[in-house]
Protein backbone atom coordinates (compact mmCIF):
# COMPACT_ATOMS: atom_id res chain seq x y z
CA UNK A 1 0.00 0.00 0.00
CA UNK A 2 1.21 3.16 -0.36
CA UNK A 3 2.08 4.63 3.10
CA UNK A 4 -0.72 6.83 4.34
CA UNK A 5 -1.76 6.16 8.17
CA UNK A 6 0.71 3.16 8.07
CA UNK A 7 -0.07 2.80 11.97
CA UNK A 8 -3.92 2.99 11.34
CA UNK A 9 -3.85 0.80 8.86
CA UNK A 10 -1.68 -2.15 10.75
CA UNK A 11 -3.92 -1.50 13.29
CA UNK A 12 -7.00 -2.12 11.31
CA UNK A 13 -5.06 -4.60 9.51
CA UNK A 14 -4.38 -6.93 12.92
CA UNK A 15 -8.02 -6.38 13.96
CA UNK A 16 -9.34 -8.10 10.81
CA UNK A 17 -7.09 -10.32 10.83
CA UNK A 18 -7.46 -11.66 14.17
CA UNK A 19 -11.56 -10.90 13.85
CA UNK A 20 -11.83 -12.49 10.61
CA UNK A 21 -9.43 -15.56 11.48
CA UNK A 22 -11.14 -16.91 14.47
CA UNK A 23 -7.97 -20.03 13.76
CA UNK A 24 -11.00 -20.99 11.40
CA UNK A 25 -8.74 -21.13 8.40
CA UNK A 26 -5.95 -23.16 10.19
CA UNK A 27 -7.55 -25.54 12.03
CA UNK A 28 -6.53 -27.90 9.38
CA UNK A 29 -3.41 -27.29 9.66
CA UNK A 30 -4.52 -28.19 13.98
CA UNK A 31 -5.19 -31.27 12.36
CA UNK A 32 -1.95 -31.59 10.02
CA UNK A 33 -0.26 -31.21 13.56
CA UNK A 34 -1.87 -33.70 15.14
CA UNK A 35 -0.90 -36.84 12.67
CA UNK A 36 2.61 -35.88 13.34
CA UNK A 37 2.51 -35.25 16.95
CA UNK A 38 0.41 -38.51 17.04
CA UNK A 39 3.49 -41.39 16.45
CA UNK A 40 5.39 -40.05 19.87
CA UNK A 41 2.60 -41.01 22.28
CA UNK A 42 1.76 -43.97 20.22
CA UNK A 43 4.96 -45.23 19.19
CA UNK A 44 6.20 -46.21 22.29
CA UNK A 45 2.85 -48.29 23.57
CA UNK A 46 2.73 -50.41 19.95
CA UNK A 47 6.16 -51.24 20.79
CA UNK A 48 5.60 -52.15 24.64
CA UNK A 49 5.03 -55.47 25.82
CA UNK A 50 1.28 -54.15 26.20
CA UNK A 51 0.98 -53.13 22.90
CA UNK A 52 -2.55 -53.70 21.12
CA UNK A 53 -0.70 -54.19 17.61
CA UNK A 54 2.89 -55.92 17.62
CA UNK A 55 5.05 -53.55 15.96
CA UNK A 56 8.75 -53.42 15.33
CA UNK A 57 11.47 -50.90 15.39
CA UNK A 58 11.74 -50.80 11.46
CA UNK A 59 7.66 -50.55 11.26
CA UNK A 60 7.56 -47.69 13.82
CA UNK A 61 10.20 -45.99 11.37
CA UNK A 62 7.96 -46.57 8.59
CA UNK A 63 4.42 -45.70 10.76
CA UNK A 64 6.50 -42.31 11.30
CA UNK A 65 7.40 -41.41 7.63
CA UNK A 66 5.04 -42.80 5.36
CA UNK A 67 2.77 -40.47 5.92
CA UNK A 68 5.11 -37.63 5.30
CA UNK A 69 5.89 -39.70 2.26
CA UNK A 70 2.35 -39.68 0.33
CA UNK A 71 2.12 -36.12 1.72
CA UNK A 72 4.69 -35.60 -1.62
CA UNK A 73 1.89 -37.40 -3.99
CA UNK A 74 -1.25 -34.52 -3.27
CA UNK A 75 0.46 -31.12 -3.50
CA UNK A 76 0.32 -31.26 -7.57
CA UNK A 77 -3.66 -32.19 -7.41
CA UNK A 78 -3.78 -29.48 -5.18
CA UNK A 79 -2.26 -27.00 -7.09
CA UNK A 80 -4.52 -27.48 -9.78
CA UNK A 81 -7.64 -27.62 -7.76
CA UNK A 82 -6.21 -24.16 -5.87
CA UNK A 83 -6.53 -22.28 -9.38
CA UNK A 84 -9.66 -24.73 -10.68
CA UNK A 85 -11.59 -24.63 -7.42
CA UNK A 86 -10.00 -21.85 -5.64
CA UNK A 87 -8.03 -22.10 -2.39
CA UNK A 88 -10.81 -22.60 -0.09
CA UNK A 89 -12.31 -25.67 -1.88
CA UNK A 90 -9.37 -26.98 -2.09
CA UNK A 91 -8.90 -26.59 1.78
CA UNK A 92 -12.24 -28.04 2.85
CA UNK A 93 -11.48 -30.95 0.56
CA UNK A 94 -8.27 -31.91 2.53
CA UNK A 95 -9.82 -33.14 5.50
CA UNK A 96 -11.57 -35.45 4.09
CA UNK A 97 -8.07 -37.74 4.33
CA UNK A 98 -7.31 -36.96 7.77
CA UNK A 99 -11.23 -38.07 8.32
CA UNK A 100 -10.80 -41.70 6.75
CA UNK A 101 -7.42 -41.74 8.40
CA UNK A 102 -8.72 -41.20 11.49
CA UNK A 103 -11.09 -43.72 11.18
CA UNK A 104 -8.88 -46.64 9.88
CA UNK A 105 -6.99 -45.79 13.04
CA UNK A 106 -9.84 -46.53 15.28
CA UNK A 107 -10.82 -49.54 13.47
CA UNK A 108 -6.82 -51.15 12.63
CA UNK A 109 -5.84 -54.54 14.21
CA UNK A 110 -2.85 -54.90 12.73
CA UNK A 111 0.41 -52.68 11.19
CA UNK A 112 -0.51 -52.39 7.27
CA UNK A 113 -3.74 -51.24 8.00
CA UNK A 114 -2.21 -48.26 10.08
CA UNK A 115 0.10 -47.75 7.15
CA UNK A 116 -2.47 -47.06 4.63
CA UNK A 117 -4.54 -44.96 7.72
CA UNK A 118 -1.25 -43.01 7.46
CA UNK A 119 -0.80 -42.77 3.73
CA UNK A 120 -4.12 -41.58 3.29
CA UNK A 121 -3.55 -38.79 6.32
CA UNK A 122 -0.90 -37.67 4.17
CA UNK A 123 -3.14 -36.78 1.06
CA UNK A 124 -4.43 -34.15 3.34
CA UNK A 125 -1.31 -32.80 4.65
CA UNK A 126 -0.14 -32.45 1.34
CA UNK A 127 -3.35 -30.72 0.16
CA UNK A 128 -3.20 -28.83 3.55
CA UNK A 129 0.59 -27.37 3.53
CA UNK A 130 -0.24 -26.24 -0.59
CA UNK A 131 -3.37 -24.12 -0.49
CA UNK A 132 -3.12 -22.93 3.71
CA UNK A 133 0.33 -20.69 2.59
CA UNK A 134 -1.73 -19.36 -0.58
CA UNK A 135 -5.19 -18.73 1.29
CA UNK A 136 -3.58 -16.66 4.27
CA UNK A 137 -0.91 -14.95 2.18
CA UNK A 138 -3.62 -13.58 -0.24
CA UNK A 139 -6.69 -12.54 2.30
CA UNK A 140 -4.17 -10.57 4.83
CA UNK A 141 -3.38 -7.02 4.40
CA UNK A 142 0.74 -6.46 3.62
CA UNK A 143 1.85 -5.33 7.18
CA UNK A 144 0.18 -8.57 8.83
CA UNK A 145 0.57 -11.04 6.09
CA UNK A 146 3.54 -12.62 8.15
CA UNK A 147 1.73 -12.87 11.10
CA UNK A 148 -1.23 -14.31 9.02
CA UNK A 149 0.95 -17.15 7.68
CA UNK A 150 2.57 -17.97 10.89
CA UNK A 151 -0.53 -18.78 11.94
CA UNK A 152 -0.41 -22.09 10.28
CA UNK A 153 2.62 -23.39 12.58
CA UNK A 154 0.88 -21.83 15.73
CA UNK A 155 -2.11 -24.39 15.03
CA UNK A 156 -0.06 -26.82 13.85
CA UNK A 157 1.82 -26.99 17.31
CA UNK A 158 -1.30 -26.77 19.20
CA UNK A 159 -2.14 -30.11 17.10
CA UNK A 160 1.29 -31.56 18.20
CA UNK A 161 0.75 -30.74 21.77
CA UNK A 162 -2.35 -32.07 21.94
CA UNK A 163 -1.19 -35.82 21.28
CA UNK A 164 1.69 -35.36 23.60
CA UNK A 165 -0.80 -34.49 26.77
CA UNK A 166 -3.74 -36.70 25.84
CA UNK A 167 -1.72 -39.27 24.09
CA UNK A 168 0.00 -41.06 27.04
CA UNK A 169 -3.39 -41.32 28.71
CA UNK A 170 -5.74 -42.78 26.41
CA UNK A 171 -6.12 -45.69 24.45
CA UNK A 172 -5.21 -45.52 20.73
CA UNK A 173 -9.05 -45.42 20.08
CA UNK A 174 -9.77 -42.83 22.24
CA UNK A 175 -6.90 -40.61 20.96
CA UNK A 176 -8.27 -40.94 17.32
CA UNK A 177 -11.51 -39.89 18.78
CA UNK A 178 -10.38 -36.90 19.81
CA UNK A 179 -8.26 -36.28 16.72
CA UNK A 180 -10.86 -37.01 14.04
CA UNK A 181 -13.18 -33.96 15.38
CA UNK A 182 -10.76 -31.47 14.41
CA UNK A 183 -11.10 -31.80 11.19
CA UNK A 184 -14.95 -32.03 11.23
CA UNK A 185 -15.01 -29.32 13.22
CA UNK A 186 -12.98 -27.02 10.24
CA UNK A 187 -15.21 -27.91 7.78
CA UNK A 188 -17.76 -26.98 9.78
CA UNK A 189 -16.50 -23.65 10.99
CA UNK A 190 -14.41 -22.73 7.76
CA UNK A 191 -17.47 -23.20 5.20
CA UNK A 192 -18.38 -19.55 5.92
CA UNK A 193 -15.07 -17.80 5.22
CA UNK A 194 -14.60 -15.90 2.17
CA UNK A 195 -12.41 -17.06 -0.68
CA UNK A 196 -9.40 -15.15 -1.33
CA UNK A 197 -10.09 -12.03 -3.91
CA UNK A 198 -7.10 -12.81 -5.73
CA UNK A 199 -8.42 -16.16 -6.86
CA UNK A 200 -11.60 -14.46 -7.97
CA UNK A 201 -9.29 -11.59 -9.80
CA UNK A 202 -7.39 -14.26 -11.09
CA UNK A 203 -10.48 -16.34 -12.44
CA UNK A 204 -12.06 -12.88 -13.90
CA UNK A 205 -14.73 -12.58 -11.15
CA UNK A 206 -13.69 -8.55 -10.18
CA UNK A 207 -16.73 -8.16 -8.35
CA UNK A 208 -16.68 -11.26 -6.33
CA UNK A 209 -13.11 -9.78 -5.43
CA UNK A 210 -14.30 -6.85 -4.37
CA UNK A 211 -17.42 -8.31 -2.11
CA UNK A 212 -14.34 -10.72 -0.85
CA UNK A 213 -12.14 -8.16 0.17
CA UNK A 214 -14.82 -6.18 1.84
CA UNK A 215 -16.02 -8.69 4.06
CA UNK A 216 -12.44 -9.61 5.13
CA UNK A 217 -11.30 -6.00 5.90
CA UNK A 218 -14.80 -5.03 7.16
CA UNK A 219 -14.54 -1.39 8.20
CA UNK A 220 -10.93 -1.43 7.67
CA UNK A 221 -11.56 -1.92 3.65
CA UNK A 222 -9.46 0.44 1.45
CA UNK A 223 -10.64 0.67 -2.57
CA UNK A 224 -6.99 1.32 -3.10
CA UNK A 225 -6.02 -1.63 -1.88
CA UNK A 226 -8.25 -3.70 -4.41
CA UNK A 227 -7.07 -1.14 -6.98
CA UNK A 228 -3.88 -2.37 -6.07
CA UNK A 229 -4.69 -5.98 -6.58
CA UNK A 230 -6.20 -5.75 -9.85
CA UNK A 231 -3.42 -4.18 -11.40
CA UNK A 232 -0.74 -6.67 -9.89
CA UNK A 233 -2.97 -9.53 -11.13
CA UNK A 234 -3.59 -8.44 -14.09
CA UNK A 235 0.19 -7.61 -15.16
CA UNK A 236 0.76 -11.35 -13.22
CA UNK A 237 -1.25 -12.92 -15.83
CA UNK A 238 -0.33 -11.36 -18.91
CA UNK A 239 1.65 -14.58 -19.02
CA UNK A 240 0.49 -17.92 -18.23
CA UNK A 241 2.46 -19.43 -15.39
CA UNK A 242 3.72 -22.84 -16.95
CA UNK A 243 5.78 -25.57 -15.13
CA UNK A 244 9.09 -24.67 -16.45
CA UNK A 245 9.05 -21.16 -16.03
CA UNK A 246 10.01 -21.82 -11.93
CA UNK A 247 13.21 -22.46 -13.59
CA UNK A 248 13.40 -20.52 -16.79
CA UNK A 249 12.30 -17.22 -15.05
CA UNK A 250 15.48 -15.73 -13.00
CA UNK A 251 12.87 -13.92 -10.48
CA UNK A 252 10.83 -17.56 -10.10
CA UNK A 253 14.12 -19.74 -9.89
CA UNK A 254 15.82 -17.07 -7.20
CA UNK A 255 12.65 -17.40 -5.41
CA UNK A 256 12.52 -21.21 -5.68
CA UNK A 257 16.29 -21.65 -4.69
CA UNK A 258 15.92 -19.62 -1.98
CA UNK A 259 12.53 -21.22 -0.42
CA UNK A 260 14.52 -24.75 -0.97
CA UNK A 261 17.06 -23.86 0.86
CA UNK A 262 15.08 -22.26 3.49
CA UNK A 263 13.10 -25.55 3.62
CA UNK A 264 16.11 -27.71 3.72
CA UNK A 265 17.21 -26.05 6.83
CA UNK A 266 14.21 -26.45 8.28
CA UNK A 267 14.32 -30.34 8.15
CA UNK A 268 18.16 -31.01 8.59
CA UNK A 269 18.53 -29.07 11.78
CA UNK A 270 16.41 -32.61 13.19
CA UNK A 271 13.30 -30.68 13.96
CA UNK A 272 10.63 -33.53 12.49
CA UNK A 273 12.68 -36.22 14.02
CA UNK A 274 12.74 -34.57 17.64
CA UNK A 275 8.90 -33.83 17.04
CA UNK A 276 8.16 -37.36 16.12
CA UNK A 277 10.30 -39.67 18.42
CA UNK A 278 10.36 -36.87 21.24
CA UNK A 279 9.39 -39.93 23.98
CA UNK A 280 11.15 -41.89 22.84
CA UNK A 281 14.49 -39.36 22.90
CA UNK A 282 13.80 -38.36 26.24
CA UNK A 283 13.31 -41.90 27.86
CA UNK A 284 16.99 -42.50 26.32
CA UNK A 285 18.15 -39.18 28.16
CA UNK A 286 16.92 -41.10 31.11
CA UNK A 287 16.33 -37.32 32.76
CA UNK A 288 14.36 -36.26 36.06
CA UNK A 289 10.95 -35.80 34.49
CA UNK A 290 9.51 -38.99 32.67
CA UNK A 291 9.46 -39.25 29.08
CA UNK A 292 5.76 -38.20 28.70
CA UNK A 293 5.83 -35.23 31.05
CA UNK A 294 8.90 -33.99 29.58
CA UNK A 295 7.17 -33.82 25.76
CA UNK A 296 4.44 -31.89 27.53
CA UNK A 297 7.07 -29.58 28.37
CA UNK A 298 8.54 -29.68 25.21
CA UNK A 299 5.30 -29.64 23.24
CA UNK A 300 4.35 -26.37 25.37
CA UNK A 301 7.41 -24.79 24.30
CA UNK A 302 6.60 -24.69 20.68
CA UNK A 303 3.22 -23.79 20.59
CA UNK A 304 4.06 -20.37 22.90
CA UNK A 305 6.88 -19.71 20.69
CA UNK A 306 5.04 -20.21 17.59
CA UNK A 307 2.60 -17.38 19.17
CA UNK A 308 5.45 -14.96 19.83
CA UNK A 309 6.77 -15.87 16.55
CA UNK A 310 3.62 -14.65 15.04
CA UNK A 311 4.44 -11.30 16.73
CA UNK A 312 7.86 -11.34 15.49
CA UNK A 313 7.44 -11.81 12.48
CA UNK A 314 6.34 -8.59 11.22
CA UNK A 315 8.18 -6.56 13.12
CA UNK A 316 11.77 -7.94 13.53
CA UNK A 317 11.27 -9.39 9.99
CA UNK A 318 12.05 -12.82 8.62
CA UNK A 319 15.85 -12.99 7.78
CA UNK A 320 16.92 -11.79 11.61
CA UNK A 321 14.13 -14.52 12.89
CA UNK A 322 15.63 -16.74 10.61
CA UNK A 323 19.54 -16.01 11.42
CA UNK A 324 18.69 -16.34 15.40
CA UNK A 325 16.42 -20.05 14.49
CA UNK A 326 19.59 -21.79 12.70
CA UNK A 327 22.25 -20.56 14.68
CA UNK A 328 19.99 -21.75 17.87
CA UNK A 329 19.17 -24.97 16.67
CA UNK A 330 22.93 -25.73 15.67
CA UNK A 331 24.45 -24.92 19.05
CA UNK A 332 21.70 -27.21 20.72
CA UNK A 333 22.08 -30.07 18.33
CA UNK A 334 25.52 -29.72 19.36
CA UNK A 335 25.55 -29.88 22.95
CA UNK A 336 22.71 -32.49 22.67
CA UNK A 337 25.03 -35.17 20.72
CA UNK A 338 27.76 -34.32 22.80
CA UNK A 339 25.30 -35.45 25.94
CA UNK A 340 24.83 -38.72 24.09
CA UNK A 341 28.18 -39.59 23.25
CA UNK A 342 29.23 -39.19 26.84
CA UNK A 343 26.54 -41.37 27.69
CA UNK A 344 27.35 -43.85 24.75
CA UNK A 345 31.00 -43.84 26.06
CA UNK A 346 29.82 -44.38 29.31
CA UNK A 347 32.12 -41.44 30.76
CA UNK A 348 31.42 -40.81 34.15
CA UNK A 349 30.55 -37.63 34.09
CA UNK A 350 27.33 -38.16 32.06
CA UNK A 351 25.50 -39.51 35.39
CA UNK A 352 25.68 -35.71 36.63
CA UNK A 353 24.76 -34.34 33.15
CA UNK A 354 21.02 -35.89 32.43
CA UNK A 355 19.06 -33.28 32.74
CA UNK A 356 21.09 -32.08 29.63
CA UNK A 357 18.56 -33.24 27.15
CA UNK A 358 15.34 -31.98 28.91
CA UNK A 359 16.72 -28.54 29.23
CA UNK A 360 18.52 -28.26 25.79
CA UNK A 361 15.77 -29.74 23.72
CA UNK A 362 13.28 -27.61 24.73
CA UNK A 363 16.19 -24.41 24.00
CA UNK A 364 16.43 -26.33 20.82
CA UNK A 365 12.20 -26.34 19.91
CA UNK A 366 12.55 -22.33 21.19
CA UNK A 367 15.17 -21.45 18.29
CA UNK A 368 13.41 -23.72 15.83
CA UNK A 369 10.15 -22.49 16.24
CA UNK A 370 10.62 -19.00 16.55
CA UNK A 371 11.73 -18.66 12.71
CA UNK A 372 12.25 -22.11 10.66
CA UNK A 373 8.81 -23.55 11.58
CA UNK A 374 7.18 -20.37 11.14
CA UNK A 375 8.83 -18.19 8.49
CA UNK A 376 9.24 -20.38 5.72
CA UNK A 377 5.10 -19.96 5.16
CA UNK A 378 5.12 -16.54 5.32
CA UNK A 379 8.00 -16.50 2.39
CA UNK A 380 6.04 -19.13 0.80
CA UNK A 381 2.98 -17.28 0.48
CA UNK A 382 4.46 -13.86 -0.57
CA UNK A 383 7.65 -14.35 -2.60
CA UNK A 384 6.08 -15.82 -6.11
CA UNK A 385 3.67 -13.58 -8.72
CA UNK A 386 0.12 -15.03 -9.13
CA UNK A 387 0.09 -16.58 -11.92
CA UNK A 388 3.00 -19.75 -10.93
CA UNK A 389 2.28 -18.96 -7.33
CA UNK A 390 0.09 -22.56 -6.81
CA UNK A 391 2.38 -24.17 -9.62
CA UNK A 392 5.68 -23.16 -7.20
CA UNK A 393 3.52 -23.65 -3.32
CA UNK A 394 3.66 -27.54 -5.21
CA UNK A 395 6.84 -27.90 -5.70
CA UNK A 396 8.28 -26.95 -2.50
CA UNK A 397 5.82 -28.74 -0.77
CA UNK A 398 6.68 -31.59 -2.43
CA UNK A 399 10.39 -30.92 -1.89
CA UNK A 400 9.36 -30.40 2.17
CA UNK A 401 7.20 -33.56 1.91
CA UNK A 402 10.71 -35.55 0.49
CA UNK A 403 13.41 -34.08 2.62
CA UNK A 404 11.06 -34.73 6.10
CA UNK A 405 10.71 -38.10 5.03
CA UNK A 406 14.62 -38.46 4.57
CA UNK A 407 14.73 -37.14 8.09
CA UNK A 408 12.41 -38.97 9.76
CA UNK A 409 13.19 -42.48 7.83
CA UNK A 410 16.61 -41.93 8.53
CA UNK A 411 17.05 -40.55 12.22
CA UNK A 412 16.03 -43.83 14.02
CA UNK A 413 18.54 -46.13 11.70
CA UNK A 414 21.13 -43.69 12.17
CA UNK A 415 20.37 -43.49 16.39
CA UNK A 416 19.91 -47.38 16.54
CA UNK A 417 23.16 -48.53 14.29
CA UNK A 418 25.90 -45.22 14.93
CA UNK A 419 24.18 -43.63 18.20
CA UNK A 420 22.08 -40.73 18.96
CA UNK A 421 25.09 -38.41 18.97
CA UNK A 422 25.99 -39.15 15.31
CA UNK A 423 21.90 -37.98 13.88
CA UNK A 424 22.23 -34.75 16.55
CA UNK A 425 26.22 -34.12 14.97
CA UNK A 426 24.73 -34.47 11.55
CA UNK A 427 22.00 -31.80 12.42
CA UNK A 428 24.57 -29.22 13.56
CA UNK A 429 26.37 -29.35 10.53
CA UNK A 430 23.66 -28.38 8.39
CA UNK A 431 22.30 -25.95 10.04
CA UNK A 432 25.31 -24.21 10.49
CA UNK A 433 25.09 -24.48 6.33
CA UNK A 434 21.41 -23.04 6.22
CA UNK A 435 22.87 -19.67 8.49
CA UNK A 436 25.35 -19.03 5.71
CA UNK A 437 22.65 -20.07 3.05
CA UNK A 438 20.10 -17.57 4.59
CA UNK A 439 22.56 -14.72 5.54
CA UNK A 440 24.03 -14.50 1.85
CA UNK A 441 20.60 -15.39 -0.34
CA UNK A 442 17.80 -14.46 1.75
CA UNK A 443 15.88 -10.64 1.14
CA UNK A 444 14.17 -9.34 3.43
CA UNK A 445 9.99 -8.89 2.77
CA UNK A 446 8.72 -7.56 5.98
CA UNK A 447 5.86 -5.36 4.89
CA UNK A 448 6.17 -5.31 1.40
CA UNK A 449 3.66 -5.30 -1.22
CA UNK A 450 3.82 -8.96 -3.27
CA UNK A 451 4.65 -6.33 -6.73
CA UNK A 452 7.43 -4.55 -4.44
CA UNK A 453 9.01 -8.28 -3.55
CA UNK A 454 8.82 -9.55 -7.21
CA UNK A 455 10.78 -6.17 -8.41
CA UNK A 456 13.33 -7.18 -5.47
CA UNK A 457 13.46 -10.92 -7.15
CA UNK A 458 12.95 -9.96 -10.73
CA UNK A 459 16.21 -7.27 -10.64
CA UNK A 460 19.03 -7.72 -13.24
CA UNK A 461 22.47 -9.01 -12.24
CA UNK A 462 24.02 -6.37 -10.38
CA UNK A 463 25.50 -3.42 -12.31
CA UNK A 464 27.57 -0.26 -11.76
CA UNK A 465 27.19 2.78 -13.42
CA UNK A 466 29.58 6.20 -13.14
CA UNK A 467 28.44 9.56 -13.48
CA UNK A 468 31.42 11.42 -14.90
CA UNK A 469 32.02 15.38 -14.31
CA UNK A 470 33.12 17.56 -16.91
CA UNK A 471 36.68 17.14 -16.10
CA UNK A 472 36.09 13.29 -16.94
CA UNK A 473 36.01 12.37 -12.76
CA UNK A 474 33.74 10.57 -11.67
CA UNK A 475 31.25 12.13 -9.24
CA UNK A 476 28.45 9.76 -8.38
CA UNK A 477 28.05 5.53 -8.74
CA UNK A 478 24.47 4.24 -8.77
CA UNK A 479 24.22 0.87 -8.30
CA UNK A 480 21.59 -1.45 -8.60
CA UNK A 481 21.04 -4.38 -7.63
Amino acid sequence: MKGKKFDVKYMVGLESAVSLCDHRATLITAAAGTTVGWTSPTLPILQGPDSPIHTSADESSWIASLMILFSAVSPIPASYLSDKIGRKRTLLLAAIPYIIGWVLVMLAGNVPIIYVSRLISGLGYGIAYTAAPMYLGEIASDEVRGAMATLITVMSKFGILSQYCIGPYVSMFGLASFNIAIPILFVVTFSAMSESPYYYLKIGKNDLAEKSLKKLRGKGFVREELEDMVQLVSEDMKEKGRWRDLVLERGNRKALIILMGIYFTQQFCGSTAIISYAQKIFGDAEGGLGAAESCMLFGTVQLLTSAISSQLVDRLGRKPLLLISSIGVGAANIVVGTYFFLKAGKYEIVANLSFIPIVVIPIFIFSYTIGLATVPFAITSEIFPTNIKSKATCVIQIFAALMTFAVTKLFQVVADNLGNYVAFWSFAVLSVAGVIFIWILLPETKGQSFAAIQEKLYSREHSVKYDKGAAGQVDNIHISL
